[in-house]
Protein backbone atom coordinates (compact mmCIF):
# COMPACT_ATOMS: atom_id res chain seq x y z
CA UNK A 1 0.00 0.00 0.00
CA UNK A 2 1.65 3.62 -1.12
CA UNK A 3 2.06 5.69 2.23
CA UNK A 4 2.11 9.11 1.83
CA UNK A 5 5.76 11.04 1.73
CA UNK A 6 6.86 12.89 5.37
CA UNK A 7 7.58 16.24 3.15
CA UNK A 8 7.28 17.07 -0.10
CA UNK A 9 10.72 19.47 -0.31
CA UNK A 10 13.05 18.20 -2.98
CA UNK A 11 15.74 15.80 -1.38
CA UNK A 12 19.29 16.04 -2.22
CA UNK A 13 21.08 12.63 -1.52
CA UNK A 14 24.61 13.82 -0.60
CA UNK A 15 27.37 10.74 -1.72
CA UNK A 16 30.36 10.29 -3.52
CA UNK A 17 33.30 12.88 -1.61
CA UNK A 18 37.09 13.05 -2.01
CA UNK A 19 37.38 10.43 0.47
CA UNK A 20 38.92 6.84 0.56
CA UNK A 21 35.40 5.72 0.83
CA UNK A 22 33.90 7.33 -2.01
CA UNK A 23 32.94 4.24 -3.74
CA UNK A 24 30.86 2.88 -0.96
CA UNK A 25 29.58 6.06 -0.55
CA UNK A 26 28.40 5.76 -4.24
CA UNK A 27 26.93 2.97 -4.07
CA UNK A 28 24.83 3.80 -0.56
CA UNK A 29 23.81 6.96 -1.95
CA UNK A 30 22.74 5.25 -5.32
CA UNK A 31 20.51 2.84 -2.96
CA UNK A 32 18.94 5.70 -0.49
CA UNK A 33 17.94 7.20 -4.19
CA UNK A 34 16.25 4.27 -5.57
CA UNK A 35 14.44 4.31 -1.72
CA UNK A 36 13.26 7.55 -1.72
CA UNK A 37 11.93 7.18 -5.46
CA UNK A 38 10.04 4.24 -4.82
CA UNK A 39 8.49 5.73 -1.72
CA UNK A 40 7.66 8.63 -3.61
CA UNK A 41 9.89 11.45 -2.54
CA UNK A 42 11.22 14.41 -5.31
CA UNK A 43 15.09 13.10 -4.82
CA UNK A 44 18.11 14.16 -6.91
CA UNK A 45 21.98 12.70 -6.39
CA UNK A 46 24.68 15.28 -5.95
CA UNK A 47 28.63 13.72 -6.11
CA UNK A 48 29.95 16.06 -3.90
CA UNK A 49 32.95 17.96 -4.87
CA UNK A 50 34.11 21.61 -4.64
CA UNK A 51 30.97 22.82 -6.84
CA UNK A 52 28.64 21.45 -3.75
CA UNK A 53 27.02 24.87 -3.25
CA UNK A 54 26.15 25.38 -6.75
CA UNK A 55 24.57 22.16 -6.71
CA UNK A 56 22.22 22.48 -4.66
CA UNK A 57 20.87 26.01 -5.28
CA UNK A 58 20.75 24.61 -9.10
CA UNK A 59 18.65 21.31 -8.44
CA UNK A 60 16.62 23.60 -5.75
CA UNK A 61 17.91 21.01 -3.26
CA UNK A 62 16.05 21.72 0.16
CA UNK A 63 17.21 18.89 2.21
CA UNK A 64 20.00 16.53 2.55
CA UNK A 65 20.37 12.90 2.67
CA UNK A 66 24.18 12.14 3.77
CA UNK A 67 25.20 9.15 2.00
CA UNK A 68 28.95 10.15 2.82
CA UNK A 69 31.77 8.21 4.29
CA UNK A 70 34.79 9.29 6.14
CA UNK A 71 36.62 12.54 6.26
CA UNK A 72 34.67 15.36 4.51
CA UNK A 73 31.66 14.01 5.02
CA UNK A 74 31.26 11.99 8.21
CA UNK A 75 33.58 14.03 9.91
CA UNK A 76 31.37 17.10 10.87
CA UNK A 77 32.56 19.17 7.92
CA UNK A 78 29.64 19.10 5.65
CA UNK A 79 27.57 18.95 8.58
CA UNK A 80 28.84 22.60 9.18
CA UNK A 81 28.82 23.63 5.69
CA UNK A 82 25.05 22.40 5.58
CA UNK A 83 24.67 23.95 8.97
CA UNK A 84 25.82 27.58 7.48
CA UNK A 85 23.36 27.73 5.00
CA UNK A 86 20.23 26.88 6.83
CA UNK A 87 19.58 23.51 5.25
CA UNK A 88 18.48 20.74 7.20
CA UNK A 89 20.46 17.23 6.69
CA UNK A 90 19.90 13.31 8.26
CA UNK A 91 21.93 11.68 10.74
CA UNK A 92 24.41 13.47 13.70
CA UNK A 93 25.43 17.10 13.58
CA UNK A 94 28.85 18.69 13.74
CA UNK A 95 30.00 18.00 17.40
CA UNK A 96 28.39 14.64 17.45
CA UNK A 97 29.77 13.26 13.79
CA UNK A 98 33.49 15.49 14.85
CA UNK A 99 33.84 13.38 17.89
CA UNK A 100 33.12 9.93 16.37
CA UNK A 101 34.98 10.54 13.55
CA UNK A 102 38.06 10.79 15.53
CA UNK A 103 38.88 7.66 17.28
CA UNK A 104 40.71 9.41 19.95
CA UNK A 105 38.21 12.24 21.02
CA UNK A 106 35.56 9.23 20.58
CA UNK A 107 37.02 6.47 23.19
CA UNK A 108 38.23 9.09 25.67
CA UNK A 109 34.35 11.05 26.12
CA UNK A 110 32.99 6.86 26.19
CA UNK A 111 35.37 5.96 28.79
CA UNK A 112 34.49 8.62 31.17
CA UNK A 113 30.60 7.59 30.88
CA UNK A 114 31.53 3.99 32.14
CA UNK A 115 31.46 2.62 28.34
CA UNK A 116 34.42 0.13 28.10
CA UNK A 117 36.75 0.33 25.03
CA UNK A 118 39.97 -1.16 24.58
CA UNK A 119 43.27 -0.30 26.25
CA UNK A 120 45.58 1.47 24.42
CA UNK A 121 47.53 4.41 23.30
CA UNK A 122 48.31 7.59 20.77
CA UNK A 123 51.32 8.01 18.62
CA UNK A 124 51.34 11.15 16.67
CA UNK A 125 53.51 11.18 13.51
CA UNK A 126 56.59 12.97 14.59
CA UNK A 127 58.81 13.21 11.33
CA UNK A 128 62.14 13.13 11.22
CA UNK A 129 62.32 11.06 14.35
CA UNK A 130 61.67 7.62 12.94
CA UNK A 131 59.01 5.29 13.85
CA UNK A 132 58.90 3.70 17.08
CA UNK A 133 60.66 0.50 17.64
CA UNK A 134 58.50 -0.80 20.31
CA UNK A 135 55.36 -1.49 21.65
CA UNK A 136 53.55 1.68 24.36
CA UNK A 137 53.99 0.78 27.86
CA UNK A 138 51.57 -1.49 28.93
CA UNK A 139 50.36 -2.72 25.88
CA UNK A 140 51.64 -6.32 24.44
CA UNK A 141 51.47 -8.26 21.30
CA UNK A 142 49.01 -8.89 19.67
CA UNK A 143 47.90 -4.98 18.82
CA UNK A 144 45.59 -3.17 16.22
CA UNK A 145 47.29 -0.17 14.73
CA UNK A 146 44.80 1.88 12.82
CA UNK A 147 44.32 5.79 11.74
CA UNK A 148 42.80 7.76 14.38
CA UNK A 149 40.16 9.06 11.70
CA UNK A 150 39.19 6.54 9.21
CA UNK A 151 36.50 4.44 8.53
CA UNK A 152 35.42 0.76 6.88
CA UNK A 153 38.61 -0.82 8.07
CA UNK A 154 41.08 1.83 5.87
CA UNK A 155 44.78 1.40 7.09
CA UNK A 156 43.85 -0.93 9.71
CA UNK A 157 46.57 -3.84 10.79
CA UNK A 158 46.96 -6.56 13.18
CA UNK A 159 50.05 -6.95 14.28
CA UNK A 160 51.12 -10.18 16.02
CA UNK A 161 54.65 -9.68 16.08
CA UNK A 162 57.20 -7.47 16.36
CA UNK A 163 58.13 -7.10 12.64
CA UNK A 164 54.76 -6.41 11.60
CA UNK A 165 55.25 -3.43 13.95
CA UNK A 166 56.87 -0.78 12.03
CA UNK A 167 54.91 -1.58 8.76
CA UNK A 168 51.98 -1.82 9.97
CA UNK A 169 52.80 2.09 11.26
CA UNK A 170 53.43 3.09 8.39
CA UNK A 171 50.67 2.12 6.58
CA UNK A 172 48.35 3.68 8.84
CA UNK A 173 50.42 6.80 8.89
CA UNK A 174 49.86 7.36 5.32
CA UNK A 175 45.89 8.26 5.90
CA UNK A 176 46.63 10.01 9.40
CA UNK A 177 49.06 12.11 10.99
CA UNK A 178 47.97 10.69 14.48
CA UNK A 179 47.44 6.95 14.94
CA UNK A 180 45.70 4.40 17.75
CA UNK A 181 47.44 1.12 18.92
CA UNK A 182 45.35 -0.63 21.39
CA UNK A 183 44.79 -3.97 22.53
CA UNK A 184 43.41 -7.06 19.93
CA UNK A 185 40.52 -7.98 21.89
CA UNK A 186 40.00 -11.77 20.99
CA UNK A 187 36.75 -13.03 20.34
CA UNK A 188 33.32 -12.09 18.32
CA UNK A 189 32.76 -9.39 16.49
CA UNK A 190 29.42 -7.96 16.67
CA UNK A 191 27.63 -4.41 15.35
CA UNK A 192 24.58 -2.81 16.84
CA UNK A 193 22.69 -0.09 15.32
CA UNK A 194 20.67 2.19 16.99
CA UNK A 195 17.78 4.16 15.33
CA UNK A 196 16.10 7.16 16.77
CA UNK A 197 12.56 6.18 17.38
CA UNK A 198 9.53 8.70 18.02
CA UNK A 199 10.77 9.44 21.72
CA UNK A 200 13.92 8.12 22.05
CA UNK A 201 16.64 6.00 20.04
CA UNK A 202 16.36 1.92 20.02
CA UNK A 203 19.08 -0.72 19.49
CA UNK A 204 18.19 -3.07 16.69
CA UNK A 205 19.14 -6.84 16.65
CA UNK A 206 22.79 -7.27 16.69
CA UNK A 207 24.89 -8.80 13.94
CA UNK A 208 27.79 -11.02 14.32
CA UNK A 209 30.35 -10.98 11.57
CA UNK A 210 32.42 -13.66 11.04
CA UNK A 211 34.93 -12.65 8.14
CA UNK A 212 37.68 -15.01 6.44
CA UNK A 213 40.91 -15.38 8.65
CA UNK A 214 39.10 -13.43 11.21
CA UNK A 215 40.04 -10.16 9.93
CA UNK A 216 37.08 -8.34 8.72
CA UNK A 217 38.80 -5.47 6.55
CA UNK A 218 37.57 -3.49 3.37
CA UNK A 219 37.95 -7.14 1.14
CA UNK A 220 35.66 -8.45 3.40
CA UNK A 221 33.15 -5.58 4.21
CA UNK A 222 32.40 -5.14 0.63
CA UNK A 223 33.03 -7.96 -1.79
CA UNK A 224 29.33 -10.25 -1.70
CA UNK A 225 29.70 -13.54 -0.18
CA UNK A 226 33.16 -13.14 1.73
CA UNK A 227 32.09 -12.83 4.78
CA UNK A 228 29.16 -14.68 7.16
CA UNK A 229 26.84 -12.14 8.75
CA UNK A 230 24.66 -13.74 11.48
CA UNK A 231 21.65 -12.13 12.49
CA UNK A 232 20.36 -11.84 15.56
CA UNK A 233 24.03 -12.58 17.13
CA UNK A 234 23.49 -16.02 18.00
CA UNK A 235 24.86 -15.01 22.28
CA UNK A 236 23.58 -15.06 25.33
CA UNK A 237 20.39 -13.57 25.62
CA UNK A 238 22.30 -11.66 29.13
CA UNK A 239 24.64 -10.34 26.63
CA UNK A 240 22.82 -9.42 23.77
CA UNK A 241 20.93 -7.14 26.41
CA UNK A 242 24.42 -6.04 27.82
CA UNK A 243 25.11 -4.92 24.40
CA UNK A 244 22.05 -3.17 23.44
CA UNK A 245 22.35 -1.28 26.16
CA UNK A 246 26.00 -0.34 25.63
CA UNK A 247 25.02 0.85 22.39
CA UNK A 248 22.39 2.81 23.25
CA UNK A 249 24.45 4.73 25.43
CA UNK A 250 27.21 4.83 23.59
CA UNK A 251 24.87 6.78 20.97
CA UNK A 252 23.53 9.02 23.79
CA UNK A 253 26.83 10.14 25.17
CA UNK A 254 28.81 10.73 21.68
CA UNK A 255 25.06 12.86 21.38
CA UNK A 256 24.15 10.96 17.48
CA UNK A 257 21.13 11.57 15.93
CA UNK A 258 19.11 9.61 12.86
CA UNK A 259 20.44 6.28 12.55
CA UNK A 260 24.00 5.40 13.82
CA UNK A 261 26.47 1.87 14.47
CA UNK A 262 28.26 0.67 17.11
CA UNK A 263 30.82 -1.82 16.63
CA UNK A 264 31.96 -4.09 19.70
CA UNK A 265 34.38 -6.90 20.35
CA UNK A 266 33.21 -9.91 22.98
CA UNK A 267 35.56 -12.01 25.01
CA UNK A 268 34.95 -15.76 24.49
CA UNK A 269 33.90 -14.65 28.67
CA UNK A 270 31.30 -12.34 27.01
CA UNK A 271 33.06 -9.23 27.72
CA UNK A 272 32.40 -6.77 25.17
CA UNK A 273 34.10 -3.86 24.38
CA UNK A 274 33.11 -0.44 22.46
CA UNK A 275 35.55 -0.17 19.66
CA UNK A 276 33.75 2.59 17.61
CA UNK A 277 30.84 4.61 16.23
CA UNK A 278 30.10 5.08 12.81
CA UNK A 279 27.25 7.96 12.57
CA UNK A 280 26.58 7.17 8.53
CA UNK A 281 26.44 3.37 8.45
CA UNK A 282 26.29 1.99 5.14
CA UNK A 283 23.40 1.48 3.41
CA UNK A 284 24.88 -1.20 0.60
CA UNK A 285 23.49 -4.24 0.15
CA UNK A 286 26.26 -5.89 2.27
CA UNK A 287 25.82 -3.22 4.86
CA UNK A 288 24.87 -4.30 8.22
CA UNK A 289 22.10 -1.56 9.10
CA UNK A 290 19.79 -2.48 6.68
CA UNK A 291 20.59 -6.34 7.63
CA UNK A 292 19.19 -5.51 11.26
CA UNK A 293 16.70 -3.50 10.37
CA UNK A 294 15.12 -6.23 8.59
CA UNK A 295 15.48 -8.48 11.12
CA UNK A 296 13.40 -6.28 13.36
CA UNK A 297 10.28 -5.95 10.77
CA UNK A 298 12.34 -2.91 8.67
CA UNK A 299 12.28 -2.89 5.24
CA UNK A 300 15.19 -0.98 3.11
CA UNK A 301 12.32 1.59 2.02
CA UNK A 302 11.05 1.68 5.77
CA UNK A 303 14.33 2.28 7.03
CA UNK A 304 15.66 5.20 4.39
CA UNK A 305 12.63 6.67 5.42
CA UNK A 306 12.82 6.75 8.98
CA UNK A 307 16.64 8.22 8.27
CA UNK A 308 15.18 11.40 6.74
CA UNK A 309 12.91 11.94 9.84
CA UNK A 310 16.45 13.19 11.57
CA UNK A 311 16.56 15.87 8.64
CA UNK A 312 13.14 16.97 9.01
CA UNK A 313 12.87 16.92 12.65
CA UNK A 314 15.98 19.43 12.20
CA UNK A 315 13.85 21.64 10.16
CA UNK A 316 11.01 21.62 12.22
CA UNK A 317 13.68 22.43 15.14
CA UNK A 318 15.13 24.91 13.38
CA UNK A 319 12.02 26.86 12.35
CA UNK A 320 11.15 26.54 16.34
CA UNK A 321 14.11 28.58 17.01
CA UNK A 322 13.45 30.56 14.55
CA UNK A 323 9.96 31.51 15.57
CA UNK A 324 11.41 31.92 19.38
CA UNK A 325 13.82 34.45 18.04
CA UNK A 326 11.52 36.39 15.69
CA UNK A 327 9.25 36.47 19.01
CA UNK A 328 11.96 37.54 21.45
CA UNK A 329 12.91 40.47 19.31
CA UNK A 330 9.74 41.66 18.88
CA UNK A 331 9.48 41.99 22.63
CA UNK A 332 12.35 43.42 22.34
CA UNK A 333 11.09 46.21 19.86
CA UNK A 334 8.16 47.02 21.88
CA UNK A 335 9.85 47.32 25.16
CA UNK A 336 12.45 50.26 23.54
CA UNK A 337 9.57 52.15 22.34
Amino acid sequence: MATKPLTRARIGVLMGGRSSEREISLRTGLAVHRALLRRGYDAVTIDVDGSLLRQLRAKKVALAFLALHGPGGEDGTIQGLLESIGMPYTGSGVRASAIAMHKVTAKALLASHGVPVPPGAVLPEERGRGLPRSLPTGLRWPVVVKPAAEGSTIGVSIVRRPAEWRPALRRAYRYDREVIVESYIAGHEVAVSVLAGATKPAALPPVEIVAPGGFYDYAAKYTKGRTRYLCPAPLPAAVIRKIKALATSAYQVIGCEGAARVDFRVTQKDRPYVLEINTIPGMTETSLLPMAAAQAGLDYDSLTETILRSAIDRRQAGQLVGQRARAKDARSSRSKR
